[in-house]
């Protein structure tokens, strides 16, 4: 299988293909510009459109020779079709994501290495990071948010790349979650992303190009989730 579009072309929001295979209510086609859901990021909302009409796309699921697409209805689409991706709802993920990584990494370095839990985006502007963080102090938290918004006014490049997953493994902080990580590819790298001089992790997510296009986030809410978890709300 092929590394995913949408890692190597983020900014290609819409494509044309040649269906591969179809069934009713789905099309096969060799590479998709919709980012399928996962690590807490929202699945994209997309449209298909064919000859014969046009409906929201329901789910991707990738397999050894492309990516099925599903969408409602029993039209099984052949030819030419065109897959169009909602750029506002892709730009939201891509400023949570990306805010929740600078999060990240302001807990993990100011609360001893501190290790994520769980993570949610939301459709509304908001998102929720979980850490394993007993006993912590909910103030010295909610005092993240101003070195939050330092970070977005420093306007950080955000970059991502590829690295060998037995390398990624050896390097401290390279995998964020307690239970979870991101699988390596089949060629055997997993992706890295960063931002200049303050983060660098593995991640299969979308972001921003830098930290300047996030708008001023706020910390909203700070809970108690069991005797260790600390979950952490930030609004935009």
């Amino acid at each position: 299988m092929l590394r995913p579009f949408y890692l190597d072309h983020p900014d290609m929001l819409h494509i044309e293909a040649i269906v591969l295979d179809a069934q009713p209510g789905a099309v096969l086609i060799k590479r998709s510009p919709v980012f399928p859901g996962g690590g807490g990021q929202l699945a994209d909302r997309a449209m298909l459109t064919w000859s014969g009409g046009t409906a929201p796309i329901l789910g991707t699921s990738s397999g050894p020779t492309g990516v099925w697409h599903r969408f409602d209805g029993d039209a099984a689409p052949y030819g030419l079709i065109r897959i169009d991706v909602d750029r506002s709802f892709r730009n939201l993920m891509c400023e949570l994501h990306t805010l929740a990584h600078m999060l990240n990494a302001l807990v993990y370095t100011r609360f001893g290495g501190a290790l994520l839990t769980g993570a949610q985006l939301s459709a509304d502007g908001s998102f929720r990071v979980d850490f394993d963080l007993p006993g912590a102090d909910s103030e010295r938290l909610r005092a993240l948010e101003g070195a939050l918004n330092d970070v977005i006014a420093s306007d950080l490049p955000v970059m991502a790349g590829f690295m060998l997953y037995e390398k990624a493994k050896e390097i401290d902080g390279m995998f964020r979650s307690k239970s979870v990580a991101p699988p390596p590819s089949e060629d055997g790298t997993v992706r890295i992303v960063e931002i200049a001089g303050l983060d660098r992790q593995a991640c299969g997510g979308t972001h921003l190009a830098s930290t300047g296009q996030a708008r001023p986030a706020r910390i909203v809410k700070i809970d108690n989730k069991g005797r260790q978890n600390r979950r952490i709300k930030v609004a935009v």
